[in-house]
Order: structure tokens, then sequence, then C-alpha cells
């Protein structure tokens, strides 16, 4: 750095004018700050501000040979020390418009014609007074335009002011312009900085980046520092940015290369870059090299950017590698958050491994973290409490509860109560969560609609309808309104015990207190009102979907088509199904299968040839619910030859196995042939598949058994019921107690309806 931009050790008079005006600074004394070298420094305070006018008095007379002597005696004493560059840059700055500026730089260039470099510092001054005067860029251009063949070299401050002028505005052939009137020598790293960020305003990305890869290179003359960190990463990761993309891959190279000169992305584009490499291409492995890569040169001293990772990694279930990065974190000594801890605690507990989610947890509390202390907070313990809900262990959950009301600041809230509720209420435990609730009120947490949801629920999916539609009355006394959650479970819950009427009427409430339905409130009633067979309401409910701006989904097309094959209204099924493609929704397995089973039930084997054929075409591979229907279908025509080829076609070729119904399709055809020893067989096989028997199945072949009287078969079979915890239901007595009551054997019997094993030696009750 030249002597000329040091402050002269001899203070010249001019100082004398550089007290503070008692008015408002002009805005361009923030752009002399930014623009300022580092060493440079305020000005010092003065006694008085009266021989400023001295200086402004020869600028505004007409006097110019009067002038000029007046100004070289004020400005250049004969008796003082000549000023140094900063004096007069500061002295010009105080000068109160660009023309009195622009004519003082005209005085120094008179007087002192020879002296560039101080020429230089005065132009300085002549482009910020500019700066802060309307149309100042056209003004700036102006005044660049007429000096850049002047001779007078721009000092580096200038060329940077100019740039930075220029880049706001969007300027940026003239911001390079400046650039390049600039001595390469003088081009220092700020002034490049400038520069960049006016490329990257421009959307000149590849510029931008070719003046940063001199900058990088190893031993560039000018390398980067943190200010040109800043202003690349601040481009690059921003989501407003114009130009061209840059993807994830190039930030990540210039982030290398920026750590070979110790620069370093701060914690939030960091931060930032890791969530983008994770989140939007799926790269963790890439986001995990160059944290560990900047993790070793220094560059990460914060918890935010390790946090980022460990979130993907425990999305992606790499609980390994979420060690290591613990791991690394304390061994660079950066001190892990309440938020690591939290990252920590719900990625296992989401994974149901509670019982090492506890262990952190204890830690926490216990003081043992590695020689950091984060104290657990209500979040991390609330995450536990639901971890363990989640698992049936909500007793355990209470107990930590009673834990944060002895701790400070960790006072259990709404959201801990909820949790425990809900795993009350999933483990059937409704007067528990009720104990809970009241503790709740009590305790003054208040409840919420998720609370009131969560308790309504519980009751209904319990069988405790009318226990749920009380505690909502209750609740609406208090003033707290239901939700469309709330109205759903309700109506869902009296739509399954077929209680339309009531459902209706939770509709019609729901739309009068101005609780809009959702498409799951729609889909329930409408799933409910095909159930029970009111199709004629369930499509007026459709209407009123449709109204309310809800278009039906496939889904709801199933079922209102299933509903219509059901009560034999062929045509609206098919008329549903129009519908259904002209909204642009192809069938799927669903619907063939709702037509198919319809067809199997009339024996319309046409039909289903036709179905099956337009399912091949389209691509849908056969479930075992088509192949059900089928083999249904085969049975009711007493077409058993087919039925069974089909089965083993489904067991050989196929990739679909049969489940317990199709078995009990067979075996009950097979019974009514009378091919009891068949129809075993398929019992056996059942067995070896691991296909888990029902009380259907062993119905039927209660049924045939005793139309052989082939009771040793028979005890076996009540015992492999026992073993199976197989309930016998009405029909099984009844074919029982007949048939063991006849041939005396009551005893057994009891002995089978107590659970105790029945088996006699084989042949004993023969024919």
């Amino acid at each position: 750095m030249s002597a000329a931009l040091r402050a002269s050790p001899k203070q010249s008079n001019l100082l004398r004018f550089l007290k503070p005006q008692t008015t408002t600074p002009n805005p361009s004394s923030l752009l002399r700050h930014l623009s300022a070298e580092p060493h440079h420094h305020p000005p010092p305070p003065n006694d008085s501000s009266s021989l400023v006018g001295q200086v402004i008095e020869p600028l505004q007379t007409t006097d110019n040979d009067g002038n000029e002597d007046k100004f070289r005696e004020l400005i250049f004493p004969s008796t003082g020390p000549p000023p140094s560059p900063r004096d007069l840059l500061q002295t010009i700055r105080r000068l109160g418009s660009t023309a009195e500026a622009l004519k003082f730089f005209y005085m120094v260039q008179t007087v002192r014609p020879q002296e560039s470099e101080l020429l230089s510092f005065t132009l300085e001054a002549v482009f910020e007074h500019a700066s802060g005067e309307p149309d100042s860029h056209s003004k700036l251009l102006d005044l660049f335009e007429r000096f850049k063949n002047s001779g007078i070299p721009f000092s580096a401050n200038a060329a940077g002011f100019l740039i930075r002028s220029f880049g706001r505005a969007e300027m940026v052939d003239e911001s390079l312009l400046v650039y390049n009137e600039l001595c390469p020598s003088h081009r220092f790293t700020h002034i490049r900085n400038s520069l960049i960020d006016s490329l990257f305003r421009g959307g000149r990305v590849d510029d931008a980046l070719h003046m940063l890869d001199e900058m990088l290179k190893p031993n560039a003359e000018f390398p980067p520092n943190s200010n040109t960190g800043h202003i690349v990463f601040n481009a690059l990761l921003k989501r407003d940015r114009i130009g061209r993309a840059v993807d994830e891959e190039e930030v990540v190279g210039l982030v290398s290369k920026f750590s070979k000169h110790d620069v370093f992305p701060n914690s939030v584009w960091l931060t930032q870059l890791i969530n983008r490499l994770c989140r939007k291409i799926g790269r963790t492995d890439r986001a995990w090299d160059i944290l560990h890569e900047l993790m070793k040169s220094g560059g990460v001293t914060e918890a935010a950017s390790c946090n980022a990772l460990l979130t993907a990694l425990g999305k992606a279930r790499e609980f390994e590698k979420m060690n290591t990065v613990m791991a690394e974190m304390k061994k660079m000594n950066i001190p892990p958050s309440v938020v690591t801890f939290g990252i920590l605690v719900n990625n296992l507990c989401k994974v149901r491994r509670v019982d090492e989610a506890l262990e952190v947890l204890e830690k926490m509390n216990g003081g043992e973290n590695d020689g950091f202390s984060v104290e657990p907070d209500v979040i991390i313990y609330n995450t536990v409490i639901d971890g363990l809900c989640k698992v049936g262990r909500q007793d355990e959950g209470l107990g930590l509860l009673e834990r944060m009301r002895s701790q400070p600041g960790c006072m259990p809230n709404t959201v801990t109560y909820n949790c425990l509720i809900g795993g009350y209420c999933k483990s059937s435990e409704i007067k528990a969560a009720l104990e809970l609730f009241d503790g709740m009120n009590k305790n003054g947490v208040p409840p919420n609609v998720i609370t009131l949801n969560t308790l309504v629920d519980g009751m209904c999916k319990h069988g405790r309808t009318a226990s749920a539609v009380q505690f909502f009355r209750e609740m609406q006394g208090k003033g707290m309104k239901g939700n469309a959650v709330t109205y759903t479970s309700l109506i869902n819950a009296f739509c399954n015990v077929n209680n339309i009427g009531k459902a209706m009427e939770l509709f019609d409430e729901m739309l009068e207190a101005k609780c809009s339905p959702d498409a799951i409130v729609y889909y329930t009633l409408i799933s409910g009102l095909s159930r029970a067979g009111k199709l004629d309401l369930a499509s007026s409910v459709v209407s009123r979907m449709k109204g309310a701006g809800f278009s039906p989904d496939i889904v709801t097309y199933n079922v209102l088509i299933n509903g219509f094959c059901r009560t034999n209204k062929f045509n609206k099924a098919y008329e549903t199904l129009k519908e259904m493609e002209e909204a642009g929704f192809k069938p799927d397995g669903v619907t063939y299968n709702t037509l198919i089973s319809h067809f199997s039930k009339s024996g319309d084997f046409t039909g289903i040839d036709k179905l099956t054929k337009e399912m091949a075409k389209e691509g849908i591979v056969p479930t075992v619910v088509t192949y059900g229907a089928l083999i249904h279908a085969y049975c009711l025509s007493e077409k058993l030859d087919e039925a069974m080829k089909m089965f083993r076609e489904m067991s050989s070729s196929s990739k679909v196995p049969p489940n317990t119904v199709i078995y009990n399709i067979l075996i009950n055809s097979l019974i009514k042939k009378n091919q009891v020893d068949e129809a075993l067989s398929l019992m056996d096989d059942m067995k070896v598949k691991e296909v888990k028997p029902n009380t259907n199945t062993f119905n039927a072949i209660f049924r045939g058994l005793k139309e052989k009287n082939q009771l040793s078969k028979a005890f076996e079979l009540m015992d492999r019921m026992t073993e199976h915890a197989c309930n016998p239901d009405y029909i099984t007595m009844e074919i029982l107690t007949e048939w063991l009551s006849a041939v005396g054997e009551t005893e057994k019997l009891k002995s089978f309806v107590h659970g105790y094993q029945v088996s006699a030696p084989s042949g004993k009750w023969e024919k």
C-alpha cells in the first residue's frame, strides 16, 4: 500500500475543517464507510466549523485569479506541511454539493496539476457527492466517462465505490469498464468482491465464477476473504437468484476451493447447502463428505450444520453415521445443542428404539454429554413420551410427566398430555385417558382440539360412541369447537353401527356450525351410506361434495360402484364407472375386482372373461381378491374342477398366495360334494403354507365329518381349533352338540368348550 494512502503524521490546517456538522449526515457518509480501506479512521473533532466557509467562499465567486491565490494559500499554505490525500478527501466530503466538490477538484487540478495521486483522492470525493443526489447513477456514469481518459488514475476506493454503485443499479457493463480502467496492481480483493457481487446481481454467473477462479488459484495475488465467501454463497444459494442455474455439485466444489484459503461458508449457508444436498437430490453421502472436510479444516464451529446432516441421516435410518457425526463433533469441540439431541431422540423414537432414546434423555439429565452440558427441554421430553406411548409403554411416559414437574422450566404442556391420552386410548384404557384429561384441567394446562379429537376417536373406536358424543357436548358447552376430524370420528362410528340417521344429523350440524367438511368427511359419509345400502342418499352427498369444491377420487367411485353392485343396481354401477372414466380415472384393481365379484355371483363368465382381458391389457395384476372372485364363480356354478385348476395355477405359477377365504370357498364346495378327504387335504395344505384357518373353515369340515361320522378326526380338529385360539361360534356348537350328544360324548364337548384337549385313540368311534 503506498504511503499516500496513510494519514500524515503531522495534521495540516485542513483538519480544522473536519468537525461534524449538527445537521443530518449526508447518505454518502455510509457509502464512504463501506468503501473505505481498513486502515482509515474517522476524522478527529475540531473546535470550530467556521473555517469550512473559507474553503467554500472561493468556490462561489467568479474571480478566478484571486480565487486561485486564496485557495492555494488556504489549502496549500506556504508556511505549513502540504495536505495528505486523506485530508483533502475528508475536506471535500464536507462540501454541500457535487458542483462545489467538482469545482474544488478543478481548483486542486489548477494549482497542483502534476500530483495525480492527490487528484485521484479528490475525484473519489466528487463521486461520493454525486451518489447522494437524484439520478445519481447517470451523474456517476457521466463523471466516469468525463475523467476516464483524463490521465488521472482512479483510486482503488473510487473504483470500488463506482463498481458497487453501478452494480446496485444493474449497470454491469459499466462496472466492468471501471474495473478495466483500474491499474492491475490495485485490483485488490475488495474491488474484485464488488465486481463479483455486481456480476451476480446482473445474472452474469459465468463471468462472476471466472473472476472467482483467478482468486481461488493457489498463491493468488489477491486471494478471497470472508466477504468474498459471503457474496458468493449468498448469491448461489438464495432462491430468487437470476442467471443460469448452478447445481449443488458446483457449490460443493467452490466450498472445497475456498477452504484452501481458510474461507468457509457461515453456519447459515453451510446448513442450507447440506439441506439442499440431502433433500433436493438425495445426496446425503456428498453432504457427509463436505461437512467432514470442513470439520477437519476448522470451518465448522456451530452445531446447526451438523444438525442438518443428522436430520438427513436419521430419515435414512443411518444411525451408525449419526453416531460418527456426534463423535466428530466431540473431537472438533463443536458443542451440540438441544436441537442436536432432539434429532437423535426423535429418530430413535420413530424406529421404536425407545430404550436408546431414554438413554440419551438420562445422559442429558445426568450431565453426561461428553463434557457438554445440555438440559432436555419440553420438546425432547414430549418426543420420548410420544415414543413410549406408541409402543404401549404409556405408564413409563406418565412417569416422565411427573419428572418434568420437578425440572425447572420444563413443565408438561398440552402436547405432553395429548401424547399420553392418545397412548391410553389406543390401549383401550379410556378411563385412564379421562383421568389424565381431568388432571390436565386441574394443573391449568388448557386442552385443545387435538385433545378433544383424541378422546372422541378413542371412545368411538372402542364402542363408546354415546360417551364420545356426551364428552363432545360437554366440551362444546365450555366453548371448544370441534373440527372436521371430530365430526369424521363420530360420523364414522355411527355409520359402522348402521345408524345413518345420526350420522346425517351430525353432518348437518357440522354445516350449521360453519365447520367446513373436508374430503375425508365426505368419503366417510358416502362409504357408510353405501355400506348401509342407502345409495340414493350417498349419491346426494356426492353432489353436495362437488358443490363444496371437492372432486370424488377413485376410492369414492369404487365405494359407490361396490354399493350399486351389492344392491343389484347394475345400471347405476356402469353409470358411475362411465362418470369415473370421464373424470380422468382409469379403473384400478379394486374396480375390476368389484365387477368380477358381481359377475361371479350371477355366473356371467362372458362378462368375467371380458373384464380379465381388460385387466391384462391395462397391466393390472390379479390380486388374491381377483382369484377369490373367480374361484367363487366356478364353485357357485358347480364347476369345481375349474375352480381347483385355477387354485393350483394360483399356487404354482402366480406370485399371489391363496388366503383363508379362498381355502374356505373350496373346502365348502368339496364338503357339499361329499369330498371330505379332499377337503381335509386342503386343510393340511393350509398348515404347510401357514395359512391360518378360521371358525368357518372348521365348521365346514365338522359338517363333512359329521356326515361320515369320523369322530376321531373331529376330535383332532377340535384340538387344533383350541391351539389356534379359534373360538367356536353358534354354528360350531350346533353341529357338535347334535352330533356328540347322539353318540354319548357330551363330556368331550364340555372339555372342548373349556379349552381342554379331547383327542381319543384313532378308530374308537369309527363306523
